[in-house]
């Protein structure tokens, strides 16, 4: 049984102690599903999701974290990497400088959102040394690391509910 979407935006929090744990194969699958079902410019899609679980490559990927050890921790980590190259074809500098990041950040989202859906905890890492992560998973050159999803079954306590702006204070209408 999944959770209702909007419980899992309200509840999902940043886990980064991890069980050891694997994910089955089918959950991890419709985690990427999500991914694949995110809203794109010009439905371009222009991602590439490079799951990693070999502990030689997550060891190297968290050196170029800073040293986050929860790619380590996690038994799933994903190297999400846009294609500017495909959004530059149909939408020019602005595709390849914005839209791509756009595109490839809904679907970290849709997969972070997915996984909270079905038990499975996970970790937005956004601080990385971009070239180096893409070397350590032999990524093509055209393409650019965005973000690193981990997933795994939470070793936390359930925690509280996030604080967040009320929606009176981040919003205009102009009728």
């Amino acid at each position: 049984m999944t959770k209702d979407v909007f419980d899992c935006m309200r509840e999902t929090q940043s886990v980064r102690l991890f069980q050891t744990d694997e994910i089955p194969e089918p959950t991890l699958t419709r985690i990427l599903e999500a991914g694949c079902w995110a809203p794109s410019a010009g439905n371009l899609q222009p991602w590439y999701f490079y799951v990693i679980k070999n502990p030689e490559v997550k060891r190297k990927i968290a050196d170029f974290c800073y040293d986050q050890k929860q790619i380590l921790e996690s038994p799933v980590s994903i190297v999400i990497l846009a294609d500017p190259a495909r959004s530059n074809e149909h939408y020019g500098e602005r595709g390849a400088q914005l839209y791509c990041i756009q595109d490839t950040a809904a679907a970290t989202e849709n997969m972070m959102l997915a996984a909270d859906g079905l038990g499975i905890a996970s970790c937005w890492v956004g601080a990385f040394d971009e070239r180096k992560v893409q070397e350590a998973v032999e990524a093509p050159p055209r393409l650019r690391a965005v973000a690193i999803l981990c997933l795994g079954y939470s070793n936390l306590a359930v925690t509280h509910a996030k604080s967040r702006l009320r929606v009176a204070e981040v919003t205009k209408f102009i009728n």
